[in-house]
């Protein structure tokens, strides 16, 4: 049998063998961090393909394409090779398929030419999936050497959909190991890093979309969320997300790790450069009737009435509940600073912004995952077990790691020591998660006594991570994230601002909630972090993702007003 080792590296040769020899480019100085600029300085791209791919607006391309002035070959050729360079800066994909791509975009044109009308409501658009995402006559390898040759015989339900709307896939991108990372490494293809700084994480597990679309290697991706794996690389890397609530978008068909827990369970999303994206994403998505194909899929159309906020006061005034620590870790003085240009930007839009007080986080964080580990690690030793590869223990590099006091995370000491759950310890967990579900609702609903509204705290805004990204192998802490998850609060991701080694000076030390709290602390440096993306988080209610996608919208033009005028 031939050794994990080997299968990895054939399987990397094969992955650059796909890659057109004339879109390869000159490698930029292994010191050079920042590699955002290089698709516009490397000459490959034309101009009217830097015009193409530097159009974030989804809806301007969608227009562009519907009215023939953009062919869907071009567009899907602008973006697949500034994709190309996106891969050879920061290993961001996994399958590549050119000619598949480009004769699926033919077949839309043709049919636009033959017929006057477009295939859908996504037509010609290029999208780019995470490596869980099946599609026919692929592999989908899921950073899983066993998984090596293991090619789909039909494709995922959203893809299907996707094919129905007139989409293009184009690329797949770089997931972690066991997907349970909040960083982007596997050994088949290798790390995912940050082309904001390469010294910094993308993020994970959706960290390969993170980096491609930073990049504006694609115009739109689909990622998953089961505890951040949308919202860690979109704040990292300066994108908008939503993480829906379960089963809201059409899972089925697409592999995952962990199969089979139902408790707190697994979510695919949109991220993109505009809330544009995230909107058009979701609608077509749910416009197609998931539920005829996914049994899992919640039968609920989208809903206008919804999306013009009815049960929040049609949005005229309202009312924000900001987080400005969890209580387990206090966020960086850069994401402070975000909260408080968030604040004063919707304060000044007229809309009124309290503090929100954190409740019961500590059993909420122990229980999910306590809930992820319930089976010991038998799922990521099965896997692993199918080629002899070792189970990634760190995402610290082998070499050049940068230095870190924390030996342990915080949740694992929270969790303690990981063995294999009975059935009624995993449905006492379960018991308990509702519990505190409900517990937090009737928090939630509390607040109605203090908003002046005359009703509860619209959403809440938070960090999706204490920290802008962090050095590989760092990014240990998930719970802004993962409480909404446990909660299953739709919630979204937007840019702020970043990070500028002027402003965002340490805050003095403050009473540590733990040694993680203590460590996250002192890892902050502003020269490390400077000009790396801040993003906020944007809290709503269960199954109100038209509602999220509203607000998301109003907080973001309110901070583009702001900006504005207080440059």
């Amino acid at each position: 049998m031939t050794d994990w080792k080997t299968r990895c590296a054939r399987r990397k040769q094969s992955q650059l063998d796909s890659i057109p020899r004339e879109w390869l480019i000159e490698a930029p100085p292994a010191n050079q961090m920042n590699v955002m600029q290089i698709p516009r300085d490397s000459a490959l791209l034309s101009i009217r393909e830097l015009e193409i791919t530097e159009t974030v607006d989804v809806e301007v391309i969608l227009q562009k394409l519907a009215s023939t002035e953009w062919s869907s070959v071009e567009v899907t050729t602008a973006f697949y090779k500034r994709a190309i360079i996106a891969q050879q800066l920061t290993n961001c994909l996994t399958e590549i398929f050119v000619e598949k791509a480009l004769q699926r975009a033919k077949e839309l044109d043709d049919i636009l030419q033959a017929t006057g009308k477009v295939s859908g409501p996504l037509h010609g658009l290029p999208i780019s999936l995470k490596d869980q995402f099946t599609m026919k006559g692929l592999e989908t390898i899921m950073g899983y050497v066993g998984w090596i040759g293991r090619y789909a015989d039909s494709d995922c339900v959203l893809v299907e959909i996707l094919y129905e709307c007139g989409a293009v896939p184009f690329v797949r991108t770089n997931v972690p190991q066991t997907l349970m990372w909040g960083e982007t490494y596997n050994h088949v293809f290798g790390r995912t890093v940050n082309p904001y700084n390469r010294y910094l994480t993308a993020g994970g597990s959706s960290g390969g979309e993170g980096a491609l679309l930073a990049i504006k290697g694609s115009p739109l991706g689909v990622g998953t969320d089961i505890g951040g794996s949308l919202r860690i690389p979109s704040a990292f890397c300066g994108l908008y997300t939503l993480r829906p609530s379960y089963e809201r978008l059409p899972y089925c068909g697409a592999v995952n790790a962990l199969e089979g827990q139902e408790s707190i369970s697994s979510v695919l999303g949109p991220m993109a450069n505009s809330m544009s994206g995230v909107k058009v994403f979701t609608k077509a998505i749910i416009d197609a009737k998931p539920w005829l194909k996914d049994p899992l899929a919640i039968r609920k159309d989208w809903s206008d009435k919804e999306y013009g906020l009815v049960y929040h006061g049609g949005g005229k005034r309202l009312c924000f509940g900001i987080m400005w620590d969890n209580g387990v870790v206090r966020p960086h003085p850069p994401l402070h600073r975000a909260m408080l240009i968030t604040k004063r930007a919707l304060e000044a839009a007229g809309h009124i912004v309290l503090d929100w007080e954190p409740h019961r986080h500590l059993e909420i964080y122990k229980n999910s995952e306590t809930i992820f580990v319930a089976d010991g690690g038998e799922d990521y030793r099965v896997s692993c077990e199918l080629s002899g590869e070792p189970l990634i223990q760190s995402m610290l590099p082998d070499e050049g790691a940068h230095e870190t006091a924390l030996e342990e995370p915080y949740v694992k000491r929270l969790v303690g020591p990981p063995y294999h759950r009975n059935t009624y310890e995993l449905w006492n967990l379960h018991k308990e998660k509702r519990e505190l579900r409900k517990s937090h609702l009737d928090h939630w609903e509390a607040t109605i006594s203090r908003t002046g509204t005359g009703r509860p705290i619209d959403a809440i805004i938070s960090p999706a991570v204490a920290y802008a990204a962090v050095p590989h192998g760092l990014n240990t802490d998930s719970f802004y994230t993962t409480l909404c998850n446990a909660m299953d609060y739709a919630t979204s991701v937007f840019p702020v601002t970043f990070v500028d080694a002027t402003l965002d000076h340490r805050h003095p030390p403050h009473e540590f909630y733990n040694h993680e709290d203590e460590a996250i602390y002192n890892l902050y440096n502003s020269g490390l972090f400077d000009g790396c993306p801040v993003g906020l988080q944007l809290i709503g209610r269960t199954q109100e993702e038209e509602a999220v996608i509203a607000m998301t919208e109003i907080v973001d033009r309110a901070l583009r007003r702001f900006e504005k005028f207080h440059a």
